[in-house]
């Protein structure tokens, strides 16, 4: 938990600069609609180099154990991190700025894209196995203080003058991860390898090309779990992401306002989230997840209204039953769920493959889709409430599809 909380951190670190400053940092040549998407664009390209890195450290996570993956990917996560709060800006040297961010961003993409399936298989590996649900819904919870500790940090610097903010503050939130990168570090690398993972290479089960096996023997399973978290991620990044860019830039409401919804709303998923993989354990993860996917799909509309409404307590509101709750419910139930599609010799490759690609094209797509259904229709985000519903209908069938969970 303590690990993907600093991985998560270095993340949306971006995703909260790239929505409030980025686009007059390294575009400030384009108008402020289309600096932000350009922003955005950055930002989806580490999603897009999810999938390879999940592809990369599932073969390697499958073949030489979970732990040495995990040390690899918060290196690569927390450098660039630090690298991004020392790029110039475009003033200084043009378009190379935005060339070195979106390196930088390709890194952390990769990084993140091995992480998450390392990080729940270690947690749910080592889990007894009535209680695996709770223990893959720690990983997850690291989400919630990554976030909180990421929107403080902005929001400090936010309060920063203008000329400030934009000239050196917005910096100090990407130096300040090398605290976290030492604290990360000596964490995980106390942490003992996956007891499945030594029993299945005792066993001789393990496949020499996970990947393969995957595809061969596993496809439809892969496209049930990305069906499923796609409606997931998107409401996630299309909450916390486009929503600081649409209620600051459309809705004039203060970046506080906006910052301190998000920090609220993760506040209560560190309590939502251990609390919903109890309630997997009990009464079925794939039952709490599609609870989740109905709920997504009923409050999209409620959502953007509550923004719209522009009090600071619609907004905090808003964002506790966004995050707090409804992805609460279906991010901490995927450890459990998702890791039960695959046997224990390609586990690490199957999730991290359908998690990641579905990651891509919903998380890293979302910003910009929400962006562009909100200019196609005229300001009005009742077309993003429709994407997001269709999703939640999609997701719905998709879990219905999958099996449950068992002690395999």
């Amino acid at each position: 938990m303590l690990g993907t909380t600093i991985e998560w951190y270095d993340f949306f670190i971006y995703g909260t600069a790239a929505a409030l400053v980025f686009n007059r940092i390294f575009f400030p040549a384009f108008d402020p609609l289309t600096g932000t998407l350009a922003a955005f664009a950055t930002y989806a390209v580490g999603f897009f180099a999810r999938p390879l890195g999940g592809i990369l450290f599932g073969h390697f996570g499958d073949r030489l154990g979970r732990k040495s993956m995990l040390l690899v990917t918060l290196l690569l996560m927390g450098l660039p991190t630090i690298a991004i709060g020392l790029i110039p800006g475009y003033d200084a040297i043009g378009y190379w700025a935005a060339i070195c961010l979106v390196a930088m961003r390709v890194i952390q993409g990769i990084a993140v894209g091995g992480e998450w399936g390392g990080a729940v298989l270690m947690a749910i590996e080592h889990a007894p196995v009535n209680k695996r649900g709770f223990f893959g819904s720690l990983p997850q919870t690291g989400v919630a203080p990554g976030l909180i500790l990421s929107s403080m940090g902005m929001a400090a610097v936010s309060a920063l003058p203008e000329r400030d903010m934009l000239s050196w503050g917005w910096r100090v939130p990407f130096l300040a991860s090398v605290v976290l990168l030492i604290v990360g570090w000596i964490i995980r690398i106390k942490v003992e390898e996956s007891p499945d993972f030594e029993a299945m290479k005792r066993r001789g089960n393990d496949v020499g090309m996970p990947l393969i096996t995957v595809l061969h023997e596993h496809l439809g399973a892969v496209l049930k779990v990305a069906g499923a978290r796609m409606a997931e991620v998107t409401w996630f990044y299309t909450v916390v992401t486009f929503a600081l860019s649409y209620g600051t830039t459309t809705l004039g409401l203060p970046r506080s306002t906006m910052l301190n919804g998000v920090m609220w709303g993760a506040a209560v998923a560190l309590l939502a989230m251990p609390a919903t993989g109890i309630l997997g354990d009990r009464f079925g993860h794939r039952r709490v997840f599609a609870i989740g996917c109905v709920l997504l799909c009923l409050f999209g509309f409620p959502f953007f209204a509550m923004l719209r409404l522009g009090h600071a307590y619609s907004v905090y509101l808003a964002m506790v039953i966004a995050i707090g709750v409804i992805y609460s419910v279906l991010y901490a139930s995927e450890g459990a769920l998702f890791s039960a599609q695959f046997p224990a010799s390609v586990r690490y490759s199957g999730i991290s493959l359908a998690v990641q690609v579905s990651g891509a094209l919903g998380g890293g797509m979302a910003p910009m889709i929400a962006t562009w259904l909100l200019k196609a229709a005229g300001g009005n985000p009742s077309l993003i409430a429709t994407y997001l519903a269709f999703l939640g209908v999609v997701a719905i069938t998709s879990t219905y599809l999958m099996k449950g969970t068992t002690s395999s």
